[in-house]
């Protein structure tokens, strides 16, 4: 017969999952200062004939629509479980994080293009005009990646949108350089360059974001997490002699989960061994949400077991 209850989901709290720290006050006067500036911008990209300043005012576009996104998606992940969403909505911060990535992947196809196309053929550049749009948007961009600093940016989600303000950041310094570069010796070509620059880092941003949310949504073990040595610290328990069906995956930013199914020697604790196990799991691997299915071994399995050699039961 076996011993203990089935399953256990332990104590947990799900609302930690989304953190306290990430405070929408701090991403709306971001996207509030993001929005002004980016009108702006737009106006003067095209008096200055600047692609390096249009392609700018389209980032901070997407910036506006990833902070926007962002403060939508807290908003859903918020709220509690219920209903068939027996995790609520934490995922909506996945799929921001996503959306955000695949925009500025596809920004980078839209300015390599104009780019390369104003190499073969660069038209005239204000360069005054760009250097000192550009030198007010570094301080503008400043100001909102240190307030989104501020927030929780171990969620995916604001880290997307961190990392929008941030490849802004870098893109209007090199806009500021290009205009330099026009105004003093008259190369109007620099501000395309500018753009490619531009492109090479929203491209590595946009990857490094679809490649993380991809990674939760197929149900991959949390970065820098390996399964094989959470099974194996679980198998290493003396009372345990095996476990199998070991899944680990993550809800959302911060919220990874297990499953397992345990067996252990008969005549043992199951629930004393399970408390072990929860707080191994907690202590060493930081999992908070952890299933586990914990069974009295059959005998038959048991001396199977206890035949082979111990570096195989582990």
């Amino acid at each position: 017969m076996r011993g203990g209850s089935a399953h256990d989901h332990g104590s947990h709290d799900h609302g930690a999952a989304v953190s306290a720290d990430s405070d929408v006050r701090y991403l709306t006067a971001a996207l509030s200062l993001i929005l002004a500036f980016m009108a702006a911008e737009v106006v003067l990209g095209f008096a200055a004939h600047s692609l390096a300043l249009i392609s700018d005012a389209g980032h901070m576009l997407t910036d506006a629509a990833a902070l926007g996104l962002a403060l939508f998606a807290m908003r859903l992940a918020a709220r509690p479980a219920r209903g068939p969403w027996t995790y609520g909505l934490r995922r909506a911060e996945i799929l921001s994080a996503q959306a955000n990535g695949i925009t500025l992947l596809v920004l980078v196809v839209v300015f390599t293009v104009e780019a390369v196309r104003r190499l073969i053929s660069p038209p005239t550049v204000a360069g005054g005009l760009v250097t000192g749009t550009a030198l007010v948007g570094i301080a503008v961009n400043a100001v909102a990646a240190l307030l989104i600093s501020r927030a929780n940016r171990t969620s995916l989600n604001v880290e997307g949108a961190f990392q929008h303000i941030l490849s802004d950041a870098w893109a209007f310094l090199a806009t500021t350089v290009a205009g330099v570069v026009v105004l003093t010796t008259g190369f109007a070509r620099a501000d395309a360059i500018a753009s490619l620059f531009v492109a090479a880092l929203m491209a590595r941003a946009g990857y490094r974001l679809v490649r993380d949310a991809w990674r939760i949504f197929l149900e991959g073990a949390p970065a820098g997490l390996d399964p094989a040595a959470v099974g194996a610290a679980l198998a290493a328990d003396p009372q345990v002699t095996e476990v199998h069906d070991l899944h680990v995956w993550t809800i959302t930013s911060g919220f990874a989960a297990l499953s397992a199914h345990v067996l252990v020697e008969p005549g043992q604790d199951c629930h004393a061994v399970r408390g072990r196990l929860q707080e191994l799991l907690r202590d060493s691997f930081g999992i908070q949400h952890a299933t586990l299915q914990v069974d009295h071994a059959a005998e038959s399995l048991l001396s199977i077991e206890r035949s082979r050699p111990e570096r195989e039961r582990s």
